[in-house]
């Protein structure tokens, strides 16, 4: 009788011990690799939750911008030469104003003018007319599909850089919505165009970092269209695809940017001017 005590003594003890070493071993003695691995699987999820929030956060931001205003921020804006008889005017202000709706389209349509006289300003407002202008005229004249546009823009001055962005939306039927943006960047004092890279370089930013996160942000965005393509695969819908080995992925080919308030550079890639998408890019500086 006392051995059979003894051994269920012993055999307690034994289990004791045995618990004792288990929570030993899970809590100071687990396989860091796996650890690591749980917490680069957290990391990774983290940041691809991080840049999908950026990215939307500033495309948000990018649309909050269009007011149909001009903001010189302070800056003297008396040596921009303006255009006789309109010198009373601001260097950038609404010239058109359409709000129009009925069966055949609806129309929201502010019309910016650079009221900069230069032979820049006169391109400017060229392609302002052929790209916004002609296109308005177009629907309100020739229209068979109800067709929605909207135009709207925002205008700054930074010291010596006045910059001008359009953007436009057009529904036309059944066709998907595409978003339409144009930017215009003019030095007041040298009275010609700006690149992105000469604004680079007078802010003395590297533009390889910039073409950096042009890739990241780009390769970024293509990942989450891949994946939301896939999704929609047996609806019939498409979402439109980025070619990332474009050359339009860097600063040397950059043809939308813009300055906006206090100084931020914004580049644009709007892939409805040429397609009939809504996708766009947006790269804040």
């Amino acid at each position: 009788m006392k051995k059979r005590n003894l051994l269920y003594i012993a055999i307690t003890i034994i289990c004791i011990i045995a618990i004792i070493v288990g929570v030993y071993y899970q809590i100071f003695l687990s396989n860091p690799s796996d650890e690591n691995i749980d917490n680069n699987q957290i990391n990774n999820n983290t940041n691809d939750g991080n840049n999908e929030v950026d990215l939307e956060k500033v495309k948000e931001e990018f649309n909050s911008l269009f007011n149909n205003t001009f903001d010189s921020q302070g800056y003297d804006t008396s040596s921009i030469e303006k255009y006789i008889g309109l010198e009373e005017k601001d260097v950038v202000y609404t010239t058109q104003t359409v709000v129009e709706e009925n069966e055949k389209y609806s129309l929201n349509i502010n019309l910016p003018v650079f009221n900069v006289k230069s032979e820049v300003g006169e391109e400017f407002n060229v392609t302002t007319q052929s790209i916004f202008a002609n296109k308005a005229g177009d629907i309100i004249n020739n229209s068979t599909i109800y067709t929605i546009y909207n135009i709207e823009y925002a205008a700054y001055l930074n010291e010596n850089i006045l910059s001008l962005v359009i953007k436009a939306t057009l529904k036309e039927g059944n066709h998907p919505q595409r978003v339409i943006v144009q930017t215009y960047n003019y030095n007041i004092e040298t009275k010609q165009k700006v690149t992105l890279n000469e604004i680079l370089e007078a802010r003395g930013i590297d533009k390889e970092e910039v073409n950096q996160k042009i890739e990241k942000q780009v390769t970024e965005a293509s990942r989450q269209a891949e994946a939301i393509s896939e999704a929609l695969a047996q609806t019939g819908q498409t979402i439109y695809k980025r070619d990332i080995n474009n050359a339009m992925y860097v600063t040397d080919n950059v043809s939308h940017f813009f300055v906006g308030s206090e100084g931020q550079i914004y580049i644009v890639y709007p892939y409805g001017n040429s397609n009939y998408t809504s996708e766009i890019d947006i790269i804040k500086i």
